[in-house]
């Protein structure tokens, strides 16, 4: 694919969950996402139909030149599927003449390299590495894990469903609640079980069940609000030293030294108590490599949107395969190797 965006033919990109999809468009070279719009998932009955409601009810009707679409779930060819939704198909019937997938994480990945200052906030350790491996994963509607690896010329994001793998039980109370919730028909429990917002109400209904005094469900919204809910406060609690152990499993396995960067909807509106828990003691106790993750950043993403920036990105890399382009290409941390002020090679392949 060749050309650049413009008000006429704009690049829709889109970041689409289980619970909501994240719809702007690109007008120029250069240019950031907007005329951002999010449209609640389980409104519609395909992708199809909310690409067109965002275009014709919030975009004047425009026509998409190209398109980026990070979907929550795997991809292949042209095809996606939602995990946590109904949605599936392929991208063939949108009806743009250009179309990228890409999973939702491996966007969230491709934005690392700009978020700074106000997009991020600590959640212990050094400073983020500019040039190392780097890491995101975040709990949400599920629970998404994605790499950023730099390349001579560039970034190769490496997606995953590293959510699935075993929950990350450590204390004997942890043991319990998994126990627990088997016992109480979960045949497996993985990581995405409990960390996620189901994995909250999961969560406390394990506690509840451990402290043999079960209760009724509440959202994930719910229990992190109701901070003076012993119950609730408790289920936060276990909540971080969970997350603390599976970002240290993510680091080590990708060797991600450049930093371990937390997304998803509920890191940001918990990220104080994420601060003052068990978190980083966690992320830090390993019994051979402890100094290794100590050197490791954790930050929390606080900006908004940035999977769109991500999307973006993963267009713009795409918009001329050169040989000519790829040699002024900048190295990973060079200003110019900013994905809108240069077109990065893709790579890797999802």
């Amino acid at each position: 694919m060749s050309g650049s965006p413009t008000p006429e033919a704009p690049w829709l990109v889109a970041d689409v969950g289980g619970t909501n999809a994240r719809f702007g468009l690109v007008t120029r070279p250069g240019g950031r996402p907007e005329k951002i719009v999010v449209l609640a998932v389980a409104e519609f009955d395909g992708l199809p139909q909310a690409v067109d409601a965002y275009l014709g009810d919030h975009a004047g009707g425009v026509r998409a030149a190209a398109a980026s679409l990070a979907i929550a779930g795997p991809v292949a060819g042209d095809r996606y599927r939602l995990t946590n939704a109904g949605w599936s198909g392929s991208v063939s019937a949108l009806g743009i003449p250009h179309v990228e997938l890409l999973n939702d994480f491996e966007a969230l990945a491709l934005a690392l390299p700009h978020l700074e200052g106000g997009d991020l906030a600590s959640l212990g350790g050094p400073a983020p590495a500019p040039d190392m491996v780097k890491a995101v994963l975040g709990p949400g509607t599920g629970l998404g894990v994605a790499g950023l690896v730099p390349a001579r010329y560039g970034w190769v994001p490496v997606p995953g469903e590293g959510g699935h793998v075993t929950a990350p039980a450590v204390t004997d109370l942890e043991y319990e609640i998994v126990r627990a919730l088997r016992a109480d028909g979960m045949a497996f429990v993985d990581a995405e079980h409990l960390l996620s917002g189901p994995g909250l109400t999961r969560l406390r209904h394990g506690l509840a069940l451990v402290n043999g005094t079960p209760v009724a469900p509440l959202p994930a919204s719910e229990i992190v609000a109701r901070v003076d809910d012993s119950l609730c406060a408790r289920t936060v609690d276990v909540f971080c030293g969970l997350l603390g152990s599976f970002a240290a499993n993510v680091a080590l396995t990708l060797g991600a030294r450049g930093g371990i960067y937390l997304g998803g909807g509920i890191v940001p509106r918990i990220a104080d108590r994420i601060r003052a828990s068990d978190f980083r003691r966690r992320f830090e106790a390993n019994l051979v490599l402890s100094g290794y993750l100590t050197g490791i950043a954790t930050s929390a993403i606080v900006a908004e949107q940035p999977a769109l920036t991500g999307a973006a990105a993963w267009l713009a890399q795409r918009t001329d395969p050169s040989p000519a382009a790829t040699a002024h290409r900048a190295r990973p941390g060079s200003p110019e190797a900013h994905p809108f002020h240069a077109q990065q090679a893709r790579s890797a392949t999802t």
